[in-house]
């Protein structure tokens, strides 16, 4: 029997997902439980292995199409016998249950898309530009589409919106979603050069994790008013602390870094400061403050930045988060880490560590309110509060925060709590006692 086997849903809040590697083409005999696809999405790798054993017949994806939840991935000549699957009910063959996390009807529509379903079939637009042009009372069947095949794009969008009469290019990725719709990208001006120019080295596909660090750096770059504090702190207590538990830590085969008293800082300042522990939910335009501390630790890993997340790091010693950002940093690098543990973060951390440089503007992981950026301790000559010159392990540490809900005396004061406890950690476990 023919068999059309569908994107399952695979997480809760996901939508669609990137098609990152097939295990199988057209005219392989794949059997039931092996690897199938790999799919993207939240910038987490998930396999999902065969829901039967046959031969392929058609392959509906290719790498680096994005696909809806319930949309067509692979058509299956099914082995044995029975009626052939309804795609839309995922049906099971006689004598065999059904199997709904396998096949997945299409996801229900939005209210806002229900807006812009009378749209005739010819328009070509994501949900995302139909949805904004819904808002923009646009009507998509007057608007000339310059994306690939004549796909409608938000710059379209903009473009009939102001009358304007020149056509503006397409982005260089799709438009972008997120928990409050689309954000408009304007096109780009500066046009690439010809296919045949002969100073092009390579063309590299912005595809995978690359393509999901572009779209959600770009969301938060226009979404929220950025606003960047730094300061300058005597960590030289902290190389103490940390060089004699070292030695103890490491004897159980982990590794001691900064980062784990940076972290146990960082709660330490968010309690006090509640209103940084927090996201923004547009839709509602409300700040929306987190009662758990789910800190988010940015690692560089071979596709790309990724942001795995330490849950409650309030309730963890320093070695148990040393031990956990290591596992995670471990299994981020190899790709073997679920959705869950990429999401859900309420603050974020990112360092470079000895490659920490003097400064840097970090970017939000939308939709939180704060980032703080680590950067490199580096021993110099420092004046003393009491006139006296010496050498200090000094480090600086720049806060990004979104100015639409913060003010910069609160953000000024909350690092001021966090440099207080680095500068003399020993009140980190004054704190626990």
């Amino acid at each position: 029997m023919t068999f059309e086997f569908r994107l399952p849903d695979i997480g809760e809040g996901v939508a669609e997902g990137e098609v990152v590697r097939w295990f199988v083409k057209v005219g392989d005999r794949v059997r039931e439980d092996d690897p199938l696809v790999s799919v993207l999405t939240d910038k987490a790798n998930v396999e999902i292995p065969s829901p039967k054993t046959g031969q392929v017949l058609s392959i509906h994806a290719q790498v680096g199409e994005k696909v809806k939840v319930g949309g067509l991935l692979v058509t299956i000549e099914a082995e044995g016998s029975g009626p052939a699957s309804s795609p839309a009910s995922g049906a099971a063959p006689a004598g065999r249950p059904a199997a709904p996390a396998l096949v997945s009807p299409p996801p229900p529509k939005s209210p806002a898309a229900d807006k812009v379903s009378s749209a005739p079939p010819a328009v070509l637009a994501t949900p995302a530009v139909r949805r904004r042009a819904a808002e923009l009372g646009v009507d998509l069947s007057r608007v000339k589409g310059s994306g690939p095949g004549g796909r409608i794009v938000d710059s379209d969008l903009d473009a009939t919106k102001a009358d304007a009469t020149e056509t503006t290019s397409s982005p260089m990725w799709p438009a972008l979603s997120g928990p409050a719709g689309s954000v408009a990208v304007p096109a780009a001006k500066v046009s690439a050069p010809p296919p045949g120019s002969d100073d092009i080295l390579e063309r590299i596909p912005i595809r995978g994790v690359r393509r999901v660090i572009a779209e959600h750096m770009s969301e938060s770059k226009h979404r929220a008013a950025h606003f960047t504090y730094v300061e300058e702190v005597d960590v030289s207590e902290l190389v103490v602390l940390r060089d004699r538990m070292a030695k103890h830590v490491e004897k159980q085969g982990v590794r001691l870094s900064y980062l784990p008293f940076i972290v146990k800082a960082v709660v330490a300042g968010l309690k006090a400061h509640p209103r940084l522990n927090a996201t923004v939910d547009d839709v509602r335009e409300e700040l929306v403050v987190r009662s758990s501390y789910h800190i988010g630790i940015a690692t560089a890993a071979p596709e790309g930045l990724i942001v795995p997340v330490v849950r409650n790091a309030d309730r963890k010693s320093v070695v148990m988060l040393a031990r956990e950002i290591q596992d995670l940093a471990e299994r981020g690098r190899a790709g073997k880490l679920s959705r869950a543990e990429l999401t859900g973060s309420s603050f974020t951390i990112t360092s470079l560590g000895a490659l920490g440089g003097v400064l840097a503007t970090p970017i939000l992981n939308y939709p939180e309110v704060a980032i703080l950026g680590v950067h490199k301790i580096q021993r110099r000559p420092v004046y003393r509060a009491d006139g006296s010159l010496g050498p200090a392990d000094m480090m600086n540490l720049s806060i990004s925060l979104d100015h639409r809900v913060v003010d910069g005396i609160e953000g000024a004061q909350f690092i001021a709590l966090v440099k207080g406890y680095l500068e003399d950690p020993h009140q980190l476990f004054a704190e626990l006692a």
